[in-house]
């Protein structure tokens, strides 16, 4: 691209607050369904969802930069848009330093360098400073569970998985060849974690453990480190990544004073 972007559509929620952490979110004529942070996002036009596209909606706003999710978009309608000739940019961060070099790039590509180095100093900094933090903290065990029905947790090359190493957390599936597999409840109570912890909005518990609280034996319920982390910010690779690294960090803090 040779001037920087006017008109940028982002093709996933997360696309969507990376684009406005490089400072470029008055540039987005368009997100799709659960674009809902920050809120300014929620005023934007949607063109679908981030499995299914409203091309006909996209192509009337004539983006000059349209950011896609490397897993998730449909693969038919991105071949489309390369065919149209439309400056596509295809992003997933999955380390931490992925994060930074992600809104670097946008910044960039927006011509808001200014604003987007700063936010990538920002997230870069502070995820150094935990990570210093925590380097010689006590391990401890952890299970996250990413999903109740069927049960689903993470490996230690998910982003999730790393954020729980920098916490020094040990992750019970960390070894696991898949980056979201599924598990029995009972391979959960043959590991018996230490802590077990899950997202949710706001944070605010809510039922998705209660089945593990008839396991009265399991270390995590006799220890009462049962957590819940703010879904979005954990589930996001955005900055406000950072938070919920922060929050997790607090947790297993807790989690080993008991």
């Amino acid at each position: 691209m040779s001037a920087p972007a006017q008109r940028i559509v982002t093709l996933s929620p997360g696309a969507t607050e990376l684009t406005f952490a490089a400072g470029a979110g008055d540039k987005v004529v368009a997100a799709v369904n659960y674009s809902d942070y920050p809120p300014e996002a929620l005023k934007l036009p949607l063109v679908g969802s981030h499995t299914r596209v409203d091309m006909e909606a996209l192509l009337a706003l004539k983006p000059d930069l349209v950011v896609t999710w490397v897993t998730g978009n449909p693969p038919a309608q991105i071949e489309l848009l390369e065919e149209l000739g439309i400056p596509m940019f295809a992003i997933e961060p999955r380390t931490f330093e992925g994060v930074s070099s992600v809104i670097e790039r946008l910044a960039t590509l927006a011509g808001t360098e200014q604003a987007g180095l700063a936010e990538a100093e920002r997230f870069r900094s502070g995820i150094a400073a935990l990570s210093e933090q925590y380097r010689n903290a006590e391990p401890i065990s952890v299970f996250y569970q990413v999903w109740q029905q069927p049960l689903m947790t993470i490996n230690n090359d998910h982003l999730i998985g790393k954020v729980l190493q920098l916490c020094g957390g040990v992750n019970v599936f960390g070894d696991m060849p898949r980056l979201v597999p599924r598990i029995s409840a009972e391979v959960v109570l043959q590991a018996d974690p230490h802590a077990i912890l899950t997202g949710s909005a706001e944070g605010v518990a809510d039922d998705q453990l209660d089945g593990w609280k008839r396991y009265s034996g399991l270390t995590a319920v006799k220890k009462s480190n049962l957590f819940f982390v703010p879904a979005s910010p954990i589930s996001r690779p955005t900055p406000r990544l950072l938070e919920a690294t922060r929050i997790i960090c607090d947790y297993l803090d807790s989690a080993r004073e008991r």
